[in-house]
């Protein structure tokens, strides 16, 4: 799941093993040192670059004796450099090519192509534009790698112009009770930021692979602080790899993913888990404060191919994540691997995953992504669009037609020569996570915060929590929760209250009006529009606790539904109050009603009295149509006859015209 090393460095290595194997004239007249430099060359040819086996030792002994034979050996100093890469030294293998160059009588033109990407895996970016400009200008170029080499120059001019424009960057690392001497990387937080899960690689005899594995970590904060973190679950973690896993807004689901061990036909992902191959992407709904034993997603999102790092978007309704190939295939064609979608369809099922635009998407590699909470803001790293060098980290925004928007490149100095990759963006959109080994942390890869810029911020949003409970013996009530746009119509978050405790956290657009609906089995439904500031405000964010009274005869307001002026036909808006009292009605299916309408003192009491019956009549007929038994519902008109406050002001009066609803 983890990539720690540069891609531009295995591509070198795939190339090295790959390419330039053909005899050449040798450039050396010392028998004693072309027999060296065969024998290193048959250590050589004997290294896999995905396994690391090989005599690589040979190799570099035989080439050094070669060269201490003849000190002006050009093929000798390009074998040598080309071991340098195996053995993960660019720099010493970018001098044996400088070398190479400087003594050779003959330079063979793919030693520029070599020259140019391990300069650009440096960062020296003039010297890679240099030798890459060189390569395409002759015409013995090979046609294969004019796409690497453009792309090496697009990549320098890039880089070269953002490191003029950088920017004050300065990341803090997340600290010791997060990081530690191993690996971590992939971080998700829960809406409030008061929840962090990520992976660290970490030792494990029990291990299939190399005594070491992949676990999910949890840390929660106090104070601002993180806290010592510890394994999510054993319930989750096994003696597999389990990592990048992406929270539920409300922290009660994770999403992960899980690798399989085991022969063809016969795949095991720890703890009796199975699946269709290679990764595949489990759940697992936490109760009452433990996890659950996770499940497989299933098809359509798991496939015989790599599925990774997902994302769940803040409404619960799409799944973001990573599809490569198999993992033997994978492993030889790190480059190919998209973004894709799920969302979920009218039946609670997942829809078949379509990969995301050609715009997001490149021929090449695309991964660590991240649907942002305000659901509009996607961010991900690529290697295939203008950047630095390797993987960079982008950003593309939804536009108002649904459409994402090109990637912007978030720039220098976040983004440099080397593989940016899993970012996270805070729900505030204040400050970024990601993962990187840079100098000053705790060993490997270490997670780091920073602050984000401006312009590359999503939309703003802010987080509700509460507590969903029996208004009567405030027991915890595992409810459905709805949150709605009024003005839009357009369902920002649906979720079940916590079955252990009633809790739930969403996140919300702010400055805008909002509805929301409860609903529970044998319960009254609860609904009610609100603007963002009437929310109260606590030191915990917003808060919105919600009782609920159990359904018995009694009367109460629909908050949310709106008519023409001196008219009885229904606004579109009010389609989403009607349809939770139609799903009332189907859950509850002995329940009898009355619909009343009701108005203010405005106007004629007589043509007051006819327009509030036509609305209660309005609204039945609506629920007539969707299936609802007439032999359930009756409708009256009250007109002005029964206010619930004087109608001494337009605030009162907006009180009085409304609709009700009577269990009987």
């Amino acid at each position: 799941m983890a990539k720690i090393f540069s891609t531009t460095l295995l591509i070198l290595m795939i190339f090295n093993t790959n390419i330039y194997a053909q005899k050449s004239f040798y450039d050396t007249k010392n028998k004693k040192a072309i027999k060296f430099y065969e024998k290193a060359l048959n250590c050589f040819n004997t290294i896999d670059v995905y396994s690391g086996k090989g005599d690589l030792l040979g190799a570099e002994s035989f080439v050094n004796k070669a060269l201490s034979k003849d000190s002006m050996f050009g093929q000798a100093y390009s074998l040598a450099s080309k071991i340098s890469i195996e053995k993960g030294n660019i720099f010493e293998a970018i001098l044996f090519k400088q070398k190479m160059i400087e003594v050779s009588n003959s330079v063979p033109l793919i030693e520029y192509f070599f020259l140019a990407g391990m300069q650009i895996s440096i960062g020296d970016y003039k010297s890679c534009l240099k030798y890459a400009k060189k390569y395409k200008s002759s015409p013995m170029a090979d046609e294969r790698f004019i796409v690497n080499i453009d792309r090496m120059i697009q990549n320098c001019v890039f880089a070269i112009n953002n490191i003029k424009d950088s920017i004050e960057f300065k990341p803090f690392n997340l600290g010791p009770e997060i990081n530690s001497e191993m690996p971590e990387y992939f971080p998700s937080l829960t809406a409030d930021d008061s929840t962090l899960l990520f992976t660290r690689r970490v030792n494990d005899r029990r291990a299939a692979f190399g005594g070491k594995q992949e676990d999910i970590y949890v840390s929660k904060r106090s104070s601002n602080l993180w806290g010592p973190s510890y394994k999510v679950s054993s319930k989750i973690n096994t003696e597999f790899n389990e990592g990048a896993p992406t929270f539920s807004t409300d922290g009660q689901y994770i999403i992960f993913v899980g690798c399989e061990t085991g022969s063809k036909g016969d795949y095991e992902y720890g703890d009796g888990r199975k699946g269709y191959g290679s990764c595949d992407l489990f759940y697992s709904q936490n109760i009452g404060g433990e996890w659950s034993k996770p499940n497989n997603l299933g098809r359509p999102i798991n496939s015989k191919n790599w599925e990774t790092q997902p994302s769940f978007s803040s409404d619960g309704k799409s799944l973001y994540f990573i599809r490569g190939l198999t993992y033997d295939r994978q492993r030889r064609n790190p480059d190919n691997q998209d973004i894709y979608v799920s969302k979920i369809t009218e039946d609670g099922t997942w829809s078949v995953p379509e990969k995301l635009p050609s715009n997001i998407n490149t021929p090449f590699r695309e991964e660590s992504v991240q649907i942002h909470p305000d659901g509009k803001t996607l961010y991900f790293a690529s290697n295939g669009h203008p950047g630095m060098g390797g993987l960079d980290i982008y950003m593309s925004r939804l536009d108002e037609n649904g459409k994402w928007g090109d990637p912007v490149n978030l720039g220098y100095p976040l983004n440099t020569y080397m593989d940016e990759n899993s970012i996270l963006i805070s729900s505030s959109g204040e400050i970024g996570y990601f993962s990187s080994n840079r100098s000053g942390g705790f060993g490997s890869l270490d997670l780091y915060g920073f602050e984000l810029e401006n312009k590359f911020r999503p939309q703003k949003v802010s987080f509700i929590k509460g507590k969903v409970y029996d208004a009567d013996d405030l027991s915890p009530l595992p409810a459905m929760f709805q949150l709605t746009d009024l003005q839009q119509g357009k369902l920002i978050s649906k979720l079940k209250a916590n079955t252990g405790n009633g809790e739930f956290l969403l996140t919300i657009p702010e400055d805008v009006d909002l509805a929301f609906h409860v609903e529970h089995v044998g319960y009254n439904f609860v609904s009610k529009n609100f603007s963002f500031d009437q929310l109260k405000l606590t030191n915990d964010g917003y808060v919105l606790n919600i009782p609920m009274k159990k359904i018995q005869p009694g009367t109460f307001i629909l908050e949310n539904i709106f008519f023409e002026i001196n008219s009885w036909e229904l606004k579109n808006k009010s389609i989403i109050e009607l349809d939770k009292v139609y799903k009332m009605l189907s859950i509850n299916k002995t329940i009898e009603i009355e619909i009343s309408g009701h108005t203010d003192n405005v106007g004629n009491v007589e043509d007051n009295l006819i327009l509030s019956k036509n609305r209660a009549r309005a609204v039945v007929d609506w629920l007539i149509n969707k299936g609802i038994s007439k032999e359930r519902m009756t409708f009256m008109g009250y007109g002005e006859s029964k206010p619930i406050v004087d109608n001494s002001s337009d605030e009162n009066k907006a009180k009085n015209r409304r609709t009700e609803l009577t269990i009987k």
